[in-house]
Formats: C-alpha cells, sequence, structure tokens
C-alpha cells in the first residue's frame, strides 16, 4: 500500500501584523521624541568634534563651526588692538562678545565713537560669509544702577536699548539680515558683578563693568535655516522680477524712440511731434490777431451809426 502524499501545511503569517503594528507604534513613538526635543548645537558639534578626533586619523584635528567663528572673531579684535575691551566666550547657546561701553559709545549717548566702526565693520563681514551667516546676533544692551533722565533717555532702559538698537543698525547697514537681528535693552537688571557694596556705597570698578553691550551669536537650528533659506529665495526672486520688468521697460522705451525718430514725432523735437507742432505755434497768434480786430468791428457800427444819422438833417436847413 502506497504511502499516503505528503501535503505542506499552508504557512501562517498572522505575526506579520502584530509585528508591523509594532514597529509603527515605535517609529511614532521616536518621531514624537525628536519632535519635542531641544537640539543643542554647539554641545551636538562639540561631541561631534571630539567622536572625530577619537576615531580619526590624529592628523587632522576637526573644527566646528562656531569655533573657527570665535577664532575668527578674536583675531579681529587683536587686528584692530581692541582685544583689552573685548571678551569673546563660548557658552551652552553659543559666543558671547562682550564689548566695554566705554569704547564703544559716548558717555549717556546710544551714539558708536569712530574707533569701533572698523572692529563692527569686520565682525559684519564674518557674520555674512556663507560659511558664518546661519547664526542668530542678538545685541543686549546694559548699565549701571545709576539713574539717568534726560529728554531723549528718561531710564538706563531707554539707554541699554538705543545702545543695542545702534549695532543692531550699523550691522545691518553692512548687509547683515534683518531677519538674523534682534536689539534687547535690559538696563541695569542682568549686572555682571554687583554695582554696590554691603553698605549701599557705589563701586565704580564694578559699574564701569556692567556698563557693556553684549553681542550673543546662537547657531540656528534646522528649521530656522529652512525658513532663513526660504527668505533669501524669497528675496532673490522679487530681485529677478524686478531686474526683468526694467530691462523690459528699457526694451519697451528703446522700440519706441525709433518708432517716434522714424515718424518724426520722437523726443528730439521736443516733445511736440515733429513738423505739426512747429505749424501750430506759426498759426496760433495769427488766429487771435482777427479775433481782437473783429470785437472793436462789431462795436464801431454802434459809434458809427449816430455820426450817420447826424449829418442827414444837416442839409434840410441849407435847403
Amino acid at each position: 500500500m502506497p504511502p499516503p502524499p505528503i501535503t505542506e501545511e499552508p504557512e501562517e503569517e498572522e505575526w506579520l501584523v502584530t509585528y508591523a503594528d509594532a514597529i509603527t507604534l515605535l517609529m511614532a513613538f521616536f518621531v514624537m521624541l525628536v519632535s519635542f526635543s531641544k537640539i543643542d548645537l554647539p554641545m551636538f558639534e562639540a561631541v561631534m568634534a571630539g567622536i572625530k578626533n577619537e576615531i580619526g586619523m590624529g592628523a587632522e584635528k576637526s573644527v566646528s563651526t562656531s569655533q573657527e567663528l570665535k577664532t575668527e572673531i578674536e583675531a579681529a579684535a587683536f587686528e584692530m588692538s581692541m582685544e583689552q575691551v573685548v571678551e569673546v566666550q563660548k557658552d551652552e547657546r553659543g559666543i558671547t562678545i562682550e564689548m566695554a561701553s566705554t569704547s564703544f559709545f559716548k558717555p549717556g549717548t546710544a551714539e558708536i565713537i569712530e574707533a569701533a566702526f572698523p572692529l563692527l565693520k569686520s565682525w559684519s563681514g564674518l557674520l555674512i560669509d556663507e560659511k558664518f551667516k546661519y547664526f542668530y546676533i542678538e545685541v543686549e544692551g546694559h548699565t549701571d544702577d545709576d539713574p539717568i533722565s534726560t529728554p531723549k533717555f528718561p531710564s538706563n532702559w531707554e539707554l541699554s536699548a538705543d545702545r543695542a538698537a545702534a549695532v543692531v543698525r550699523f550691522m545691518n547697514s553692512e548687509s547683515v539680515h534683518p531677519f538674523q537681528l534682534k536689539a534687547i535693552g535690559l538696563a541695569d537688571s542682568h549686572p555682571k558683578v554687583p554695582n554696590r557694596d554691603q553698605f549701599g556705597a557705589a563701586i565704580p570698578v564694578n559699574q564701569a563693568k556692567n556698563r557693556r553691550v553684549v553681542i550673543r551669536l546662537v547657531q540656528m537650528g534646522k528649521f530656522d535655516k529652512d525658513d532663513f533659506q526660504d527668505v533669501l529665495l524669497e528675496e532673490r526672486l522679487a530681485a529677478e522680477e524686478r531686474k526683468r520688468r526694467e530691462e523690459d521697460e528699457a526694451k519697451r522705451q528703446a522700440i519706441q524712440d525709433k518708432v517716434d525718430a522714424a515718424t518724426g514725432t520722437g523726443p528730439q523735437d521736443g516733445g511736440q511731434g515733429g513738423a505739426a507742432p512747429q505749424g501750430k505755434p506759426e498759426t496760433a497768434p495769427s488766429e487771435p490777431a482777427p479775433t481782437e480786430e473783429s470785437a472793436p468791428a462789431g462795436t464801431a457800427p454802434a459809434e458809427t451809426a449816430p455820426a450817420e444819422t447826424a449829418p442827414t438833417p444837416a442839409p434840410a436847413p441849407a435847403q
């Protein structure tokens, strides 16, 4: 008797449904974690640089973008011989540039002194470079606790805000994009060191340290960088559209000038239309002359009518 045929049991794939559900839920969970998280770019760059140094060949050291920018900023201050009044540091947010107010502003005003312009211009040139342009630039104005009361600056809030705004305006005039800039006035609310001692007496040295302007350079995240690129793209497209319209208008005007020159109605005839406008000024004076003569002629018959009736009765008595 032959053995029974071997039948293959159908493969059950019901487990795939459960597996797919679990994978989908895990993916959604990690997407939520990433969306809620805040990436610390300076820390991320430092960690990546350390990893590259450890796993690299060792001959080439990795330098982060923020570290390279910090080095360039310090070099610019050194070249301008202002390293004594500028302090550049890195913290958890990014790069901080601290400038003494006495070396950058006239006392009691928000007017930048002439000696500070070359350094601010050099920094602005760095921040519009393709390598370093994806940084937010937050300018903070700080004062001491001595009150000020002038028509322009009723308090230290206005003075600190105007000093920060003066730096922002200058950087913007040097082609730094407004998307990156922010001016903040903090008055004496964030002192670097105590303004007064335990007895309430002012400490002039500390007050001088608290009178400062701080520039914070914060590297943009991915979404901020995308928004900035969108703004730059829109501005470039708008500029190209304006240029195209100007070129079209120039071409149209050139064609119109050629047509006017060919027909004798161009602007070379004073915009009057060639020979026809020249004839009009000649006939125009001749037409008003008859009208002026016709008016007295209309009144002359009224005056001569009595003169003609007066001689008629004169011959009658002669007869």
